[in-house]
């Protein structure tokens, strides 16, 4: 083959980007280059202190990603809605409708509920692990007692949203993931955990002092 048909060839070639997490296989297969997916809303993302690779929507179920749908609430329009027990998180918009989100939930995701607020918002946040954390899994956690800078390998992920009620932290995030895979499933550790392009996308939509509802085990039975 001639040279410059060669290289020709090469520079269409797509390129496969890899996702780090801690304490596993730094290859993903939700992860692809933009040229192989197809779905708008979760290209590369190049702007970004750390690149974000596309994430492939082939390889993810299709109620978990983000989409507008019917949701009747009495909640003003711009409240965020958290479902830990069905593992979605809404934006009440106009018309009777909301964005939801799919979102993963660890045990601190289920210890609280009620009504708050963003007092604060962090984009690529440090990560501090909790006592109780440490106590679970000393050989993944404890090392990061001072914090984790960060990155791509960060638990939190790309942003982190802080609910504060009566000015006290509550100590619940809502944040993104080096995890993309555990989307739509209980966690080990963590609150709620959202896909690093999802968080992003809430991030922006979400002014500070947005009313935050998250629901508990008795909020649900009964709505």
């Amino acid at each position: 083959m001639p040279l410059s048909r060669r290289m020709l060839l090469l520079s269409f070639a797509p390129t496969i980007a890899a996702c780090t997490r801690t304490g596993s296989d730094q290859s993903s297969p939700s992860f692809v280059s933009s040229q192989s997916v197809a779905d708008p809303r979760y290209p590369a993302l190049y702007g970004e202190p750390f690149p974000i690779a596309a994430l492939d929507t082939r390889r993810i179920r299709p109620e978990l990603l983000r989409q507008s749908v019917p949701y009747r609430t009495s909640e003003v329009i711009g409240t965020i809605i958290v479902d830990p027990l069905e593992r979605y998180l809404y934006l009440v918009q106009e018309n009777g409708m909301a964005l939801r989100y799919g979102v993963g939930v660890g045990r601190e995701g289920l210890e609280w509920s009620g009504r708050a607020v963003i007092a604060r918002k962090a984009a690529w946040p440090r990560w501090t692990p909790t006592a109780n954390m440490i106590a679970r899994e000393p050989e993944r956690n404890a090392r990061w007692a001072g914090g984790m800078p960060g990155g791509p390998e960060n638990p939190l992920g790309a942003r982190a949203l802080y609910l504060y009620r009566d000015g006290v932290d509550t100590m619940y995030r809502l944040h993104g993931t080096s995890e993309p895979e555990s989307i739509g499933e209980a966690v080990s550790s963590g609150c709620i955990r959202l896909f690093n392009h999802d968080i992003i996308d809430l991030h922006r939509r979400t002014p500070l002092q947005t009313e935050v509802l998250v629901l508990g085990r008795q909020s649900v039975q009964s709505a």
